[in-house]
C-alpha cells in the first residue's frame, strides 16, 4: 500500500505545472521582477567652488532629504539583475561663510536622478541575498527657487542649475519575510554635479559649480512578481 501511495504522489507531482511545484522555493530566478518601495535618505557629500565674481571665497552647502522611492529590478539571469530607480527629493542650498553665510539659505531645488544599475546577486536561492551593482545616472535639477533672504539682499533673483550625467555604485541585501515579500537594505553612491547660475538684480550674474556626490541610504519592502 505504501508503495502505491508513493507512486500516486509521484505521478501527481509530475502532472502539476512547474510553478505549482516550486511555489515554496526561496530565492530569486531569471525572469522575475523585484518591485521595491523604500524610504531613502539622500545625504550630499558636496564640495563647491566660490560664488564668482562677487564672492570667490564663499562656498555653498546642501542639506539632506528624506523621501519615498520606488524601484524595480528585472532578473536577466538567476544572479544578474537590472535595477531602475525613480524618486525626487527637495534640497535647500545655503551659504557657509561671509556675506552669503550671513544670509544662510540661498535657495532650493528639486532633484530627479533616474539611475540604472546592473547588479550581481549572491546566494540567489537563499533567503538572505546580498548584491553589488554599478551603472549610470542622469540627474535633473528642477523647480529651482531663490530664497526670500537672498532676494531681500540682492533683489529679484532667478536660479538655474544644470543637469548632470555620471556613474553610480551600490550595495545592498534582500531578506525574505515570506515567499513573495522581502525586506531590503540598500546604499548607493551617485556621481552628481551641477553648475549654478544666479541672475540677480543688484550684483548681476553669479556662478558656482557644486559637486553633490550623495550617498543614498534606503530601507523598505519588496515583492517578487
Amino acid at each position: 500500500m505504501k508503495t502505491l501511495i508513493a507512486l500516486a504522489a509521484a505521478s501527481l507531482m509530475a502532472a502539476l505545472p512547474a510553478g505549482a511545484q516550486t511555489r515554496d522555493e526561496t530565492g530569486i530566478k531569471a525572469g522575475e521582477v523585484l518591485l521595491r518601495l523604500r524610504t531613502i535618505l539622500v545625504a550630499p557629500n558636496e564640495t563647491s567652488n566660490g560664488i564668482r565674481p562677487a564672492f570667490p571665497g564663499e562656498k555653498v552647502k546642501l542639506d539632506n532629504a528624506v523621501m519615498p522611492e520606488i524601484d524595480a529590478t528585472y532578473m536577466v539571469t538567476d544572479t544578474i539583475g537590472l535595477e531602475l530607480i525613480a524618486a525626487t527629493t527637495k534640497h535647500d542650498f545655503s551659504g557657509i561663510s561671509g556675506t552669503t553665510g550671513s544670509i544662510g539659505r540661498l535657495g532650493s531645488t528639486w532633484v530627479l536622478p533616474p539611475t540604472l544599475t546592473a547588479q550581481y546577486h549572491f546566494n540567489p536561492r537563499g533567503k538572505l541575498r546580498p548584491y553589488l551593482g554599478a551603472g549610470v545616472n542622469y540627474t535633473m535639477f528642477w523647480n529651482e527657487k531663490a530664497s526670500d533672504g537672498l532676494q531681500g539682499a540682492v533683489g529679484k533673483t532667478k536660479v538655474r542649475m544644470s543637469d548632470s550625467f555620471g556613474w553610480a555604485a551600490q550595495a545592498g541585501m534582500d531578506l525574505d519575510l515570506t515567499r513573495k515579500v522581502f525586506l531590503n537594505l540598500d546604499v548607493k553612491y551617485i556621481d552628481m554635479r551641477t553648475d549654478v547660475r544666479l541672475d540677480t538684480t543688484a550684483i548681476g550674474t553669479q556662478r558656482t559649480r557644486v559637486k553633490v556626490n550623495p550617498l543614498v541610504f534606503g530601507l523598505g519592502l519588496g515583492v517578487r512578481l
